[in-house]
């Protein structure tokens, strides 16, 4: 029995691999097939080497991608912005009630992914209580503004259905870090960092701003837009170097950044990774322009039974998400998801 332990590990790791072959590996040998391949859903399909599939795939929808990369990526960023300082508020700021703290940042999985986003739905509808307040109440925006069916509704929805999977990635790792390095940093007078931090909060914030509005479909040309949009871009500057002049210090510099940096990037590929393949959002909050990529998908295999072009831009999708948890991988090591060494 002794001679045969080094098998222990292969047999505890045999079901899971089981099941990927089964359910990952398998699919995905299919899915490649199929993206290659000829035909139709009444004469068959037959593997004929056609890359024309994925020629096809981004020639055809070009605006479907880069719906997918700047609603995914904005979603990204704005929830690192509302997730950082939520977990960093949590792992040194907690106490006791760490816990529940971290109950109410996953409470939203005990409903349905549908419900919630028929819910949002309802919260940003023409007569729901954010319009009743931004609009009726404050008329900060105009009469007619609405908020159904346009990219801030999709980007808002994606932002509510998948911050959890930014704060808990980077409350481990801020929870992770020494406390005593932070009061070390601050002995050796790492104290606050007023012109740094001015600085590098106003351009982050300006930029922040202009990406935002840009992606959302904001930033226009006219004479009055233009003038909107710098007034933005400006108000984001100030507020950013505000927060950076008062709320950032030298040893969160030195100290806390870099060693939450693996949270950051783990917390971005798991918010980045579902936002750009996601239909529903999208289906039930904004219109057929901000179609993303995931919406075409599903059209293809469900209704058009477009299966050789939906596979290949399934499998393109699939190719872009390997390729970021490669890097993820190479830059940190994959130990940091694990809490060991690098």
């Amino acid at each position: 029995m002794t001679r045969h332990r080094w098998l222990l590990p292969y047999l505890l790791m045999a079901p899971g691999l089981l099941w990927l072959a089964a359910f990952f590996v398998l699919p995905n040998i299919q899915m490649v097939l199929m993206s290659l391949s000829t035909g139709s859903i009444s004469q068959g399909w037959t593997f004929a080497w056609d890359f024309d599939n994925y020629l096809g795939a981004f020639g055809r929808f070009p605006d479907n991608f880069r719906n997918s990369l700047v609603y995914g990526g904005m979603a990204t960023l704005v929830c690192f912005l509302i997730g950082y300082p939520m977990a960093y508020g949590i792992a040194f700021r907690g106490g006791r009630y760490k816990t529940l703290l971290l109950f109410l940042v996953i409470a939203p999985f005990f409903t349905s992914f549908l419900i919630r986003t028929i819910s949002w739905r309802i919260l940003l509808g023409d007569q729901g209580p954010f319009l009743a307040v931004v609009r009726n109440t404050f008329g900060v925006v105009p009469a007619n503004f609405s908020v159904i069916g346009t990219p801030l509704a999709v980007v808002a929805g994606l932002i509510y259905q998948f911050l959890p999977f930014m704060v808990l990635p980077l409350y481990v790792a801020l929870e992770k870090i020494d406390k005593r390095l932070i009061e070390a940093a601050r002995d050796l007078y790492a104290g606050p960092w007023r012109r740094g931090g001015a600085i590098a909060g106003s351009i982050a914030g300006g930029v922040v701003v202009a990406f935002v509005l840009t992606g959302l479909g904001y930033a226009s040309l006219e004479e009055g837009g233009v003038v909107g949009f710098a007034a933005a871009v400006v108000a984001g500057a100030a507020v950013g170097g505000l927060i950076g002049a008062f709320l950032i210090s030298e040893s969160f510099v030195r100290v806390t950044w870099p060693l939450s940096v693996p949270g950051v990037f783990a917390g971005s590929i798991l918010v980045f990774i579902p936002a750009i393949g996601d239909f529903v959002n999208v289906e039930l909050l904004g219109n057929p322009k901000s179609q993303m990529i995931g919406n075409v998908i599903q059209n293809r295999f469900l209704q058009q039974n477009d299966y050789p072009t939906a596979a290949a831009l399934s499998f393109i999708l699939m190719a872009g998400i390997l390729i970021a948890i490669f890097i993820y991988a190479r830059v940190l090591g994959t130990e940091e998801l694990t809490g060991g060494r690098s």
